[in-house]
């Protein structure tokens, strides 16, 4: 009969991961880690200090989630690649929405992420402050996207043109003519979904981001 593999860090975290995807963040706990595990809770004890190492542990194991940016290469393509895998990595493991920027013990993966962006950024002629300001931009557009994506109140596998046809009563085109102009326009009888608008928010940042270091570089 083959045991089960040894307890150790990585599958504590693996098994966090796994409950965080199940439940989120509030049925992580020692107990449910144990159950998860088929191990006593006090076990886990031996491998992490508590909850809040824990916690550190899941946000480091997500930043290994996100393609780093490659200083060598155009900073464009790169904040691209990487905005649309923070986007996948979100969207895949939600957990980490209001996880991941609130520890205040960053681990080697956080701050290898975080060191990789800016040093694209930096050798692609931005100052610090850009460099700053284009990070906090972005990342606040992929959280905040991401945000509103997985709380759209579409039931599973309904599309945007079936839950505004459930609106018919309470969209007066007298009362809301925009609104319904757009919805006219852009959903019924269309394809729309609204996770294709990411892609062209991002290119909005990323135009104003070059147009500011056009100035920057202009004598």
């Amino acid at each position: 009969m083959v045991g089960r593999p040894p307890l150790n860090y990585d599958r504590i975290i693996e098994a966090a991961v796994a409950v965080a995807d199940r439940g989120g963040l509030a049925q992580v706990s020692m107990r449910n880690l144990g159950k998860e595990l088929s191990v006593e809770a006090m076990s886990i004890y031996h491998h992490l200090a508590g909850k809040e190492a824990l916690l550190d542990g899941l946000a480091t194991w997500f930043f290994t989630q996100i393609q780093l940016p490659h200083p060598a290469e155009p900073w464009r393509s790169e904040m691209v690649c990487r905005a649309r895998s923070a986007r996948d990595a979100l969207t895949a493991h939600p957990w980490a929405l209001g996880l991941i920027e609130s520890r205040r013990s960053p681990g080697p993966a956080l701050l290898r992420h975080h060191d990789a962006v800016l040093a694209c950024l930096r050798h692609n002629g931005f100052s610090v402050a850009l460099a700053a300001h284009t990070f906090s931009a972005i990342d606040a557009y992929v959280h905040g996207f991401v945000l509103t994506e997985l709380n759209l109140p579409f039931d599973p596998g309904e599309s945007a043109e079936e839950f505004v046809a459930h609106l018919d009563e309470v969209l007066d085109a007298n009362e809301y003519p925009s609104l319904v102009e757009m919805i006219t326009e852009q959903v019924s009888g269309k394809s729309y979904d609204y996770a294709n608008e990411f892609e062209f928010g991002l290119d909005l940042i990323l135009d104003s981001l070059h147009r500011h270091l056009a100035d920057s570089e202009s004598p």
